[in-house]
């Protein structure tokens, strides 16, 4: 069965991982998506364990369903070919600020004129029209100025980077669903348009979510944060034998796990009694828990908290979703073998559509791997080709 975006095109000119994992999500929905690379290639290629020169860990990681075209568009013939493709799109997305997109001719108002039904997606730090809307912005950038490592002093002496980059996958999501929009928005009355996806403004958006708090209101009725959320008590808990995450919320949780522990006198407590008193003695509440958590296995919790349906779940090292009985049962894990790089192991598509299932069709590309298909849809013939391949226009694999 054809994909959601089966015959959109969609040319990726981004680079690390911010636009080029939303363009796999989108190549995961059906799009034809052209990964358009310096003669150098993305920077990930070369970052991470690897069996072979621009083929390393990251970058498999976010490039599956697309073609790969080498274009120097520094030169006359590559930035010509680049029109020639973005004429047949549907979808552009580059991650350029806008001093260096107008540099290299890739901003709006000129790609407008070469296709004015396309949806262009321009995603970098900081939101133009700002005094930061040129600056160099990358994940640890983000994360430090949005707030988001002042979070972490909550367990730790001074602000910490999360172990994940955030940022950069937020605001993936955030070019997802604003192309798909500009694209429904297309299709019901017609015309491109531009799209600009701030690293900055998007991680601002999401910490504020629970954080703005009290400051929501005008006057602020309270401090900023989400006091449940911001308490050094909150953590995966010991038991005996390990550590397990587990959550009674709502006040049929509390009253039912003080009876599966046999804490009638907490039952009346009022620290424990509603969602508000629970916020309100958050520390007192959750340090209550660690404590009575440490009397117990980890089974025997897990026996004990499933018979009272009150949320849990053992804490996995990353070694363990391997071998995870959720991800088993449900085909999350999958293994291909790539021409080149042999057998890998790689994520499926998480969500699931009835009739228009994401698929995995092509795995992630060589660099210049379809430069002469592409090339040649386009109406570049081989003469042509070899000329740009001999001027460093594009590349093919070696």
């Amino acid at each position: 069965m054809p994909g959601t975006l089966e015959g959109v095109r969609v040319i990726d000119l981004s680079t690390v991982v911010l636009g080029p994992w939303a363009s796999q999500m989108l190549g995961d929905l059906g799009a034809d998506v052209i990964k358009v690379e310096t003669p150098h290639g993305d920077t990930t290629r070369h970052t991470g364990p690897r069996k072979s020169e621009g083929m390393a860990s990251f970058f498999l990681g976010c490039n599956r369903n697309k073609k790969s075209v080498v274009l120097d568009i520094t030169k006359e013939s590559g930035h010509q070919a680049l029109m020639e493709i973005i004429k047949s799109a549907d979808v552009l997305i580059h991650n350029m600020r806008p001093r260096i997109a107008e540099k290299f001719g890739l901003d709006y108002e000129k790609i407008a004129k070469v296709n004015p039904d396309l949806v262009y997606c321009a995603t970098f730090g900081f939101r133009s029209g700002g005094p930061l809307e040129n600056n160099p912005a990358y994940d640890d950038i983000i994360q430090a100025a949005s707030g988001f490592s002042d979070l972490m002093t909550v367990t730790s002496d001074q602000p910490r980077f999360v172990p994940s980059i955030v940022a950069d996958k937020t605001s993936s999501f955030n070019v997802l669903y604003s192309v798909l929009a500009a694209l429904f928005h297309r299709e019901r009355h017609g015309g491109g348009q531009a799209i600009e996806v701030p690293m900055f403004e998007c991680l601002v958006d999401f910490v504020m979510v629970e954080h703005l708090a009290g400051s929501v209101f005008n006057p602020p009725l309270d401090n900023m944060g989400y006091k449940r959320l911001l308490n050094k008590e909150r953590r995966p808990y010991a038991t005996t034998d390990g550590y397990l995450a587990v959550m009674p919320y709502t006040d049929k949780n509390w009253q039912d796990f003080f009876e599966a522990t046999g804490r009638d006198d907490l039952k009346d407590d009022e620290r424990f009694a509603t969602m508000a008193a629970r916020t309100t003695y958050t520390e007192d509440v959750y340090r209550t828990l660690g404590e009575m958590m440490e009397t117990k296995s980890t089974e025997e919790w897990i026996e004990l908290l499933t018979k009272y349906n009150i949320p849990h779940q053992s804490v996995s090292k990353l070694d363990d979703l391997f071998e995870h009985e959720q991800l088993t049962a449900t085909g999350f894990w999958r293994e291909v073998e790539h021409p080149t790089e042999g057998n890998l192991k790689i994520t499926t598509p998480p969500i699931r559509f009835s009739k228009t299932p994401s698929t995995i069709r092509l795995l992630p590309p060589q660099l210049g791997e379809h430069s002469r298909e592409i090339l040649k849809e386009v109406g570049y013939d081989d003469t042509a080709i070899d000329s740009m391949v001999a001027e460093g226009a594009t590349k093919e694999p070696t």
